[in-house]
């Protein structure tokens, strides 16, 4: 997904005049010039096609993520969001993206402000179902169960699809009643059906791979100031001073935003790991 648009600077002339009537020396002569301006910012959305699984909630570290359920899609409250990306990555149906904002302005040209959305692109842990299976004496098929379902996994079928598949279950199918069948062949183990069903009738063995991390820490020692920020605001414990050093725990560190946007003195970088090399 790109999106670019450009404002006015009409519009964003009025926009910041409004903003000037808060200030203490305002009077009717204010006036303000942009120089050449630079300004990205990234944002994490989960688009409207979220399946309610909730496996975003489980493995975001900081608990950023309102939950969903059959009415309402999951949130990310991006106030408290670290941008680690993990969410994005974990992801079976790939729902959350990483948008770029980026927005510039050439003074120079005094062109309109341009402003750019680009998805980026990252890689994606592996999501795989290692079994899944119906407890066929507790089922209930009332919710929206076979809606959230990504692959078309999951259905609800009548005593004759059973036995012209030859699907055995340990009770007596009735006439005229619909019964859950799960297609091992389809299911991706998302877990949509487990959250959105009501009652606890499906049992998901599920492997969940490890994290691909694609940005390293890098640590000037020689810039660092001592002042503490990236301990005190590490969300996993990762960083600690030890003796006027900055020590990491590499297997604790999420690569999130949260040391590198607090250092004052710019000490702390992530770096892509093709730019590290």
């Amino acid at each position: 997904m790109d999106i670019s648009f450009n404002k006015k600077m009409e519009s964003l002339e009025y926009d910041v005049y409004l903003k000037s009537v808060d200030l203490e020396d305002n009077n009717d002569d204010f006036k303000f010039e942009i120089d050449d301006f630079q300004s990205v910012q990234e944002l994490i959305a989960i688009a409207p096609d979220c399946v309610r699984c909730n496996l975003c909630v489980d493995v975001c570290p900081v608990n950023a993520i309102d939950e969903a359920n059959i009415f309402k899609i999951a949130k990310i409250r991006q106030d408290e969001c670290v941008k680690c990306e993990i969410c994005v990555q974990t992801c079976p149906i790939s729902c959350i993206a990483i948008i770029e904002n980026t927005a510039e302005f050439n003074a120079e040209e005094n062109d309109d402000m341009k402003y750019f959305l680009t998805e980026r692109k990252t890689p994606h842990r592996i999501i795989r179902m290692n079994d899944i299976a119906i407890d066929y004496n507790n089922f209930n098929i009332e919710g929206d169960v076979p809606k959230f379902c990504p692959t078309g996994a999951y259905t609800l079928e009548f005593k004759e699809y059973f036995e012209d598949y030859n699907i055995e279950v340990d009770i007596p199918l009735e006439e005229d009643t619909l019964y859950p069948v799960i297609d091992k062949k389809l299911c991706v183990g998302c877990g949509a059906c487990v959250i959105t069903s009501i009652g606890d009738f499906i049992t998901l063995d599920r492997y969940v791979g490890p994290v691909i991390f694609v940005k390293n820490l890098e640590i000037n020692q020689d810039i660092c100031v001592n002042c503490y920020l990236c301990e005190e605001n590490c969300p996993t414990e990762a960083i600690k001073l030890e003796d006027g050093e900055v020590v990491l725990d590499d297997d604790k560190c999420i690569r999130c935003i949260e040391c590198t946007s607090r250092c004052p003195v710019g000490a702390l970088m992530l770096v892509n790991e093709e730019e590290d090399e």
